[in-house]
């Protein structure tokens, strides 16, 4: 049942991701779905969905229906829109990565000051009980001093998939491959656990795809500002592709978190629940997917949230993934892009 007074939503971008976040907002009783704006497949999302087809961005933008916008483009066409809907005094979150390159993020950031609006970013692995479990053992400092943070995203895609759309495993629009698209959420993960790297060390290529400019194959060595040491692995080179697995590791404990289970949860000092946890209830078998098809998907961690930004705008907070946090992931990401390209060890910034 719809609230006397929901968060109304749009969409900008009407392509595969686009109808995960139709259904979620059609699923929370606090918001809807009253308009879409796409430059393709336009009429046929706004038919199924039930909202109005807005005839362009500027139509779509001074609607006074709408309280906040999905950005549900291609990676690099993510700062244009999103700039645009925040100067419009609308609420914004944005798909995964918020941009491609740190220096267009800064740009959104700023319009987002600027405005005085929210400005959200799509990490939905961050809701998971999992991930929520091990954010708390270190910020508590369960495993004492970290010495080792590690990402693996070891998964496969076909070279239709690929070939499926134009944008798709191209520098200007993808921003990148395996990192990029696929590997950005474990990447964010990592930094929310352990920090954002000071330096990276890293070596791409591409091994088992066609005409694509990007890698679909990645290795990259992180040292902390702890001094703590890890690792990045990504791919879409891995047959069958199996789930994304973050490994952390301290003098005083260890954690295992794969999707969002919980392997390993084992520290020094052990502590009422910790032996619950390790028999499985820790995790969150609603969040995860994509090992080998990017829209095997749980939609629970968009549901999760949409339904924070619809409290942060009610209670005039910032949202539990606020944009300045999306940064991170990409600043890592793009390091390593340069340290492939120059051979060098390369700071992120």
């Amino acid at each position: 049942m719809l609230m006397s007074n929901p968060i109304r939503f749009a969409l900008i971008g009407t392509g595969a991701i686009s109808a995960i976040h139709a259904q979620v907002i059609a699923e929370i009783s606090g918001a809807q779905l009253t308009a879409a704006y796409s430059v393709a497949g336009l009429e046929a999302f706004a038919a199924k969905w039930g909202c109005a087809a807005a005839a362009s961005l500027d139509e779509l933008l001074a609607r006074k229906d709408v309280d906040a916008v999905c950005i549900t483009t291609p990676s690099g066409s993510h700062g244009e829109p999103a700039i645009a809907a925040l100067r419009a005094g609308k609420h914004v979150l944005c798909e995964k990565p918020l941009e491609i390159t740190p220096q267009r993020i800064d740009a959104i950031l700023a319009a987002a000051r600027e405005s005085g609006t929210i400005l959200a970013a799509v990490f939905q692995s961050r809701f998971g009980h999992g991930a929520q479990t091990v954010k708390r053992a270190v910020d508590a400092g369960r495993l004492g001093r970290l010495t080792l943070a590690s990402a693996y995203v070891k998964w496969w895609r076909t070279q239709q998939y690929y070939d499926s759309g134009a944008w798709r495993g191209t520098w200007e629009m993808d921003g990148g491959g395996a990192l990029m698209n696929q590997g950005v959420h474990a990447i964010d993960l990592l930094t929310w656990f352990a920090g954002v790297p000071v330096e990276v060390k890293a070596n791409i290529a591409t091994l088992a795809h066609e005409r694509i400019a990007v890698e679909d194959t990645a290795v990259a060595a992180l040292r902390f500002p702890s001094g703590a040491l890890g690792v990045i692995e990504g791919a879409t080179s891995a047959y069958p592709g199996w789930n994304k697995r973050i490994e952390l590791s301290g003098d005083k404990g260890s954690i295992i978190l794969e999707d969002d289970t919980i392997k390993f949860w084992q520290f020094e000092n052990e502590l009422p629940g910790d032996a619950e946890i390790r028999a499985g209830g820790g995790g969150d078998g609603a969040i995860g997917g994509g090992a080998a098809n990017p829209m095997a998907i749980s939609t629970e961690g968009h549901r999760r949230q949409i339904a924070d930004l619809c409290d942060a705008i009610r209670e005039k907070r910032q949202p539990a993934v606020p944009g300045s946090d999306a940064r991170n992931a990409v600043a890592v990401i793009c390091a390593i892009y340069e340290s492939a390209k120059t051979g060098q060890t390369v700071a992120v910034r």
